[in-house]
This record gives C-alpha cells, sequence and structure tokens, in this order.
C-alpha cells in the first residue's frame, strides 16, 4: 500500500463573478430569482486542463520529500488532446518524461478518486494529477456552477502523511449528465432526481462497504468530503452517522465546481489543515461512486498556499471577453489575427527540452546561465565551448527588466504584453507575460514562469504549448 507524501492544487487568477453572469443573462430568467452570489475560477485564454495540470503538479512536487516517481496518471474528462498523451506532455513538462510511465485516466467525473484508490494499492511511487476545464453553454444552469482547476498529489510505498485504511468503488450506469465525444458541453438530468436516485440511494450504502472493509465506525470520521450541494452532503453525513461538524465546507461557491477534480481539490486543502489522527472519508460520484477511508499521520508543515490560491482571485469583468478567451463566442479581431500558426513538429521535437521543459545552459566554467542552451557560453569573460549543461529555469524566478504593451499587435486578450526578464541566476530572455491587467506590470517586479499555451493553429486543430512570465504571488 502506498500513501500520500504532497499533494498540490492550482486555481486559474480570473474569477468570473455570478453576478455578472447574470447581468448579462438574467433577461433570460423568470423574474424575483434568488440574487446570484459567489464567483468561478475560470481559465484565462491560453490556460487549459493541461496548463494547470502542470502547475498542481509543480506545487505538489516541491513540497515532495522524494527525488523522483515512477508512473504519470492525469486524470480529466476535458483533456485537450483525443490521440495524444497527454501525460507523456505533462511528463515532459516537468522534465520527466523518458522512463517514467504515463497514462490519461478519463471517462466519468470519478476518474480521479478511481485513479487515486489504485494509486494507494500499489508501491510504485507515482504522481496523480487530476484537472478539468469543463465549458457550459451561455445561459445554463451549468454556467453559474462549473469551474476550473486542478489538484496533484505524489504517493509512495514508503512511510507518509497519510494513508488509505479502506475504499469501496460501485459502478452504475447512472446517467445524471452526458457528454458525447463531439460535444461541447454536458446534458444535466433534473437535480431532484440526481439527488433522490443518486446521492441518496447510491452514496450511503458504499460509504458503508468502505467502513466496514476499514473496520472503522462513524463516529471516527472527523472530516467527510463529498462534492455535491452542502444540503446533499449534510443529508448523507446525517444517513451515515458522521457528525454535523465533521462535513467539510464545499468551495464550490467560491471557485466553482472543479469536475473529477472537485473531490481531490477539496481534499489538497483540508490536508493542509488536518491534525494527526484525523480519519477522513472522500466522496466520488459520476456513473458509479468511490469512497476512500484516509488516516492523517501527520500534518501539513508547509504554509496554506491552497488556502490562500482561494483568496487571490481576481475579477473578470467583462463577461463578452470571458466567452472570447473560452472559444465560446468567435471574436473578430481583423486582419491582425490571420498569421497562420503552422508548427514545425520535426523543430518543436529536436528543441523539446527548451521548448517544454525549459531546459538552458549553465556554463561549467563561469556558471553564466543562458537561454537557449548552445555550444559557445555567451559571457564575453568566458567564451568557452563545450562547456554547459543542462539547467531548468521554470522553478527559477526572474524579474522584469522591459516591458511593452502593445494594442496594435493581436492577442486573444489584448494588449500583447511582452519583454525581458532576468532570471534568478543570471541571463535574460525576451518572452511573453501573462495574468495581468493594463499597466499593472512594472519594471523590478518579481516574476514566476507558468506552462502555458503559446498559440493555437485552427487550421490543423493544435495547441502549441511554452512558458510566461506571471507575478510572483
Amino acid at each position: 500500500m502506498s500513501g500520500i507524501y504532497a499533494c498540490g492544487a492550482y486555481l486559474p487568477r480570473l474569477r468570473l463573478e455570478r453576478s455578472t453572469i447574470a447581468a448579462a443573462t438574467g433577461w433570460m430568467n423568470p423574474p424575483g430569482n434568488k440574487p446570484a452570489q459567489g464567483a468561478r475560477a475560470v481559465c484565462n485564454w491560453d490556460e487549459d486542463a493541461l496548463t494547470m495540470g502542470v502547475a498542481a503538479a509543480r506545487r505538489c512536487l516541491l513540497q515532495s520529500p522524494l527525488t523522483a516517481v515512477a508512473r504519470i496518471e492525469f486524470a480529466s474528462t476535458t483533456l485537450p488532446f483525443a490521440d495524444r498523451s497527454n501525460a507523456g506532455l505533462l511528463a515532459a513538462a516537468l522534465a520527466l518524461d523518458g522512463a517514467v510511465a504515463v497514462a490519461d485516466v478519463t471517462g466519468s467525473l470519478r476518474c480521479a478518486t478511481g485513479a487515486l484508490i489504485q494509486a494507494f494499492q500499489n508501491s510504485t511511487p507515482t504522481l496523480l494529477v487530476a484537472a478539468e476545464k469543463r465549458q457550459a453553454k451561455p445561459g445554463s444552469p451549468q454556467e453559474m456552477a462549473l469551474g476550473h482547476g486542478a489538484a496533484a498529489f505524489v504517493l509512495s510505498g514508503d512511510s507518509a502523511a497519510v494513508s488509505m485504511l479502506g475504499a469501496a468503488s460501485l459502478a452504475r450506469d447512472f446517467v445524471d449528465h452526458h457528454r458525447d465525444a463531439d460535444a461541447g458541453f454536458d446534458y444535466a438530468f433534473e437535480e431532484r432526481w440526481v439527488r433522490d436516485e443518486g446521492y441518496f440511494k447510491l452514496v450511503p450504502a458504499t460509504i458503508r462497504q468502505a467502513l466496514d472493509g476499514a473496520q472503522v465506525g462513524a463516529a471516527a470520521v472527523t472530516h467527510f468530503i463529498c462534492p455535491g450541494s452542502p444540503a446533499i452532503a449534510r443529508r448523507i453525513a446525517q444517513t451515515c452517522g458522521f457528525a454535523a461538524e465533521s462535513v467539510v465546507a464545499d468551495t464550490a461557491a467560491r471557485v466553482g465546481n472543479l469536475g473529477s477534480a472537485h473531490a481531490l481539490f477539496t481534499l489538497a486543502l483540508t490536508l493542509e489543515s488536518a491534525p494527526a489522527g484525523a480519519t477522513l472519508v472522500v466522496i466520488g460520484f459520476g456513473q458509479g461512486v468511490d469512497v476512500l477511508v484516509l488516516r492523517v499521520n501527520r500534518r501539513a508543515q508547509h504554509e496554506p498556499a491552497i488556502a490562500r490560491a482561494i483568496d487571490n482571485g481576481v475579477p473578470e469583468k467583462s463577461y463578452v471577453r470571458y466567452l472570447s478567451n473560452n472559444q465560446l463566442i468567435d471574436m473578430d479581431f481583423g486582419m491582425r489575427a490571420e498569421r497562420d500558426h503552422r508548427s514545425a513538429q520535426t523543430v518543436a521535437y529536436r528543441r523539446r527540452d527548451a521548448l517544454t521543459a525549459f531546459i538552458g545552459g549553465r556554463c561549467e566554467r563561469c556558471h553564466s546561465v543562458q537561454f537557449p542552451r548552445s555550444r559557445v557560453c555567451v559571457n564575453p569573460q568566458c567564451r568557452q565551448t563545450d562547456t554547459q549543461v543542462p539547467h531548468r529555469l521554470a522553478d527559477q524566478g526572474g524579474r522584469v527588466k522591459t516591458f511593452t504593451e502593445d494594442w496594435q499587435a493581436y492577442s486573444p486578450r489584448p494588449p500583447f504584453i511582452y519583454g525581458n526578464v532576468t532570471f534568478a541566476e543570471g541571463g535574460n530572455l525576451f518572452m511573453e507575460f501573462c495574468d495581468l491587467e493594463p499597466g499593472e506590470l512594472q519594471v523590478e517586479m518579481p516574476v514566476s514562469f507558468q506552462f502555458r499555451i503559446k498559440d493555437i493553429d485552427k487550421l490543423r486543430n493544435f495547441k502549441r504549448y511554452f512558458w510566461k512570465a506571471t507575478p510572483a504571488l
């Protein structure tokens, strides 16, 4: 059996207030509806399930005492590629590709909890990542509910912070919603049907099976994590005999429902404060039920970064811009947007370490850092040949040296912001900035680097990814 060594999570910076949605689509609804409250975490134009998964995995690996993982599993129902290894690309962005085994896990909203059970049940050091970018049709109930985000866990067979006492799974073709392979949106069924026939009948029985297998009584459960409305979670807790205070507050009101990543995101958030000895029950729901019974062996030692990420959102003030950024409306950006974004796959493959893993060079003689790596050192006082070794820049950070806010060049979210960044260890790179509002960037501002979509080739349905600079939190 494995245990959880470390966890991490990621939320996009943007928050779409439900009041903003209501102001734009309220004419469709009957008068007298309750005022819309809370917000959804929503992706910027250059974010998707893969980029969020990379961000969550990086934060998780920074907390992990393990030096390597042998397997990477990427769980999502919104993987950007149907026939390309998404987990393989994630591994490459983390500079972990090669001997590591990779697998995409998908098919239902409990794909992540199912993968977590399997990761617990073997001793292979595993990085499990779950991420979702589910889209909602404008004006639909799902538009108010769905959020974007990711969570990641490192599991290994050695002594760990969290162990699994037991688990149970129920496979049942209970269709609470569905999305065909070529559809952009979910079709959701009546909420009372899902609540009464799904949650209230399927979940309690599976919980009892898991508790019996773990030899844990209901009174011993200190934290109950159940994706769904707070009322549903409280009713299930009461049915199963859990204490009312064991129900973990759901984050959907503040960031939206994160789909297959929601249970893992809530688990990661809970583990930031759960004391040693706590007993957790975690639910995955979607065409069946997964139940995990977990025991916290030691409390997390790091800062509550996930709780801070929930609080650090920035409002997306334009509903139309949100629609455009998420390809829900086709805006005319004029002739400046007509450039062909065809990728040279041969060059991309040969330079994959630089483009995907953000690996530059460091001179062994003078220790100068540069990107891209080359045979000759760029330091004028050195200029030695064949002295550079691979040096990963993604986790360095840096500072803004120069920047330009360009309102004439094409960007899906104007203005196009670019400039020079000085790496923390020296060296400069001319690159794009992201997650910024006009006037926000300043010279000498600290930045970190994020894996993002570089551009989209709409003629060939292909995305290119690279690293961008964003304000350091």
